[in-house]
Formats: C-alpha cells, structure tokens, sequence
C-alpha cells in the first residue's frame, strides 16, 4: 500500500504547507502573549467592574469550542457587523484569542508567586505602578512560567487543523486536497501526522532543555 515514489511527490506540497502552519502558529501565539498578559492584569484590576467582565469573558472563551469561535468569525461577524477577514488572519486571532485566556492564568500564576516582599520593597522605593510592574514584578513572575507557556506553544501548533475548515490552506488541508487529487489517503495523511510529531516532539524537546537551564539558574 505504500508507495515511495509518491510520497516524494506529495512530500514538497506537505513540506511547504507546513511553514504556512509553522507561521500561523507563531502569530497566533505572539497574540495570545499580549493578549494573555492584558486579560491576566485586567482581571487583577481594582475595578470591580472590568475584574469581573474580563472573568466572565475569559470563562466564556474556555468554555466555548474554538471551532465555534473559528466559524462565528469567520462566517457570522461579516453578516452581523459586516467585517470580512481573510482565512490568515481569522486563523491567527481565533488561535490567538482562544489562548490568551489559558494564557493569561499562567501569568496569574507566575504573579501570584512573586512573594508579597517585593511588592512592600516597591513601595518602599516609591516606585509607581509601571515601574513597579516592569522592574521588579514581571521578571520575577515571567521566567518560571515559561516552560509552561512553551508546552501552550504546542498546543496551539496541534490545534492549526481545526483552520482547514475555513479553508486555510495548511497542512491538513492539503493532505485533504492531494487525496481528493489522487484518490490515495494512506501516505498523506500518514505524513502528516509524521510532521506534526516531528516538529511537536523537537519543539517539546526544546521546552524541556529551557526549563532544565531555568531550574539550574533558579539553584544558583
């Protein structure tokens, strides 16, 4: 059933469809960061009001298939508001938004490690809000979450199939449209699990190999 000498005619069409996947991945996860980190500091915000609508909101996009999500933005939101996105960026945002929210309670969770101290030593300092933030807070806070972030990075990159259904021209998606071609679906779906594994197994490789050097520069 398998046959050489087609998968090394499938395989550039694969190969080329996976730095599309690789690409969306990144953008998605960039946005999820910033996003995350926006949601994780309004949901801590004195502001009772903004605390518990960004909760609900956070609590609304977990709990809501990020197919669903996938679907409404790119399908319903140009009939409602009429605000068309390219499959690209619908891809990217719907990826990006969806994790922000997981996202932003692993920054919950790396802030909320940062012993209360060094929030009294700002004060102390007469630093202000940002200052306090951005030099004493954060780099405290980020560099123990960042194996966790790095297993999300995963994920997400797991998660790119779910696009093929708005006709993002992935790594699925072409396996699907080269069976269609070809009427043979062992080997391009066989090598499409064999990249996602590849590149999810380097990538889990490399997580592991960052939080072993955190750990030993935590011990120092």
């Amino acid at each position: 059933m398998w046959n050489w000498d087609y998968v090394f005619d499938i395989l550039p069409q694969l190969l080329g469809a996976l730095k599309m996947t690789v690409l969306i991945t990144i953008c998605a996860f960039v946005l999820a960061l910033f996003v995350g980190l926006l949601l994780a500091f309004m949901a801590r915000s004195r502001f009772k009001p903004l605390s518990l609508v960004t909760k609900g909101v956070i609590e609304f996009i977990r709990n809501t298939p990020l197919l669903v999500q996938v679907f409404f933005l790119y399908y319903s939101l140009p009939l409602l508001m009429g605000i068309s996105i390219p499959a690209f960026y619908t891809g990217v945002i719907a990826l990006g938004l969806h994790y922000s929210t997981y996202l932003s309670e692993v920054y919950r969770s790396g802030i909320e490690a940062v012993p209360k101290g060094q929030w009294e030593a700002a004060k102390a300092l007469n630093y202000t809000k940002s200052q306090t933030w951005k030099k004493i807070i954060l780099p405290q806070a980020i560099p123990p979450i960042i194996p966790v972030l790095g297993n999300y990075l995963i994920v997400m990159f797991k998660e790119t199939p779910i696009l093929c259904a708005i006709t993002l021209v992935e790594l699925m998606l072409t396996a699907k449209n080269i069976v269609s071609l070809s009427f043979r679906a062992f080997e391009p779906y066989t090598l499409v699990g064999v990249l996602f594994f590849i590149i999810s197994y380097i990538a889990s490789l490399l997580v592991q190999q960052l939080e072993k050097r955190m750990n030993l520069q935590r011990g120092r």
